[in-house]
């Protein structure tokens, strides 16, 4: 069984930053098109215990659990961590590894959705010593990758989507080591599309905004 291991912080506010070195397909800001995702070798899986603290508590019913991470090789880009649902993930410079700690909340963590946990995260393709959790501000837990706290990008329209590259010269694909994946890389600093409209919980249009976090 891999455990996630758990390191308490408190969060700051943090500024984040489109992307342009895109999967083969994508044309534009305003493409959907994905690159193929490769498949998987298959590897054992390993659960992560839940582990319980004073200052933890579970994610709200409504909020996306990331479940498994999945480390594979997709085309162009090469090595990857996705959630259970293909989406890859990223990490911030402006975060730190150590001690383990995020910077991204309120309309950063909008537009670069945590990737929180309930302890019990799947792992294929991760070892179980790169994967922990950091305690974010308001309690729940944000898988840690070689410590770097990982997340999600909602200009992503498709899984196996990377438009997160580079955004503001400070988000990356990560590795299965929690490394920054610098194979693919824009010719300009793409920036962030926008948060989600005031009330709507869905994700943006996806096309390119002024916002600099």
């Amino acid at each position: 069984m891999a455990h996630l291991k758990r390191t308490t912080v408190i969060v700051a506010s943090a500024m984040v930053a489109l992307t342009a070195c895109a999967p083969a397909g994508y044309d534009g800001a305003n493409s959907s098109a994905a690159e193929p995702v490769a498949v998987a070798a298959a590897e054992p899986t390993a659960a992560a215990e839940p582990e319980a603290s004073a200052t933890e508590k579970a994610p709200p019913a409504d909020v996306r659990l990331t479940d498994q991470l999945v480390g594979k090789k997709v085309p162009r880009m090469g090595n990857v961590v996705m959630d259970q649902d293909g989406w890859i993930l990223y990490r911030f410079d402006k975060d730190s590894a150590d001690p383990p700690s995020s910077n991204c909340v309120d309309k950063c963590a909008q537009v670069w959705p945590p990737a929180l946990t309930d302890g019990n995260a799947q792992l294929q393709g991760v070892s179980d010593d790169k994967v922990g959790t950091v305690t974010r501000q308001d309690g729940t837990r944000q898988i840690t990758i070689g410590g770097w706290p990982v997340y999600r990008y909602i200009g992503d329209k498709k899984p196996g989507q990377w438009k997160g590259q580079a955004v503001g010269g400070t988000w990356f694909v990560v590795d299965q080591n929690g490394k920054k994946n610098l194979t693919c890389l824009p010719s300009g600093t793409p920036k962030a599309v926008a948060p989600p409209a005031s009330g709507d919980s869905g994700s943006s249009d996806g096309g390119s905004s002024g916002y600099s976090y």
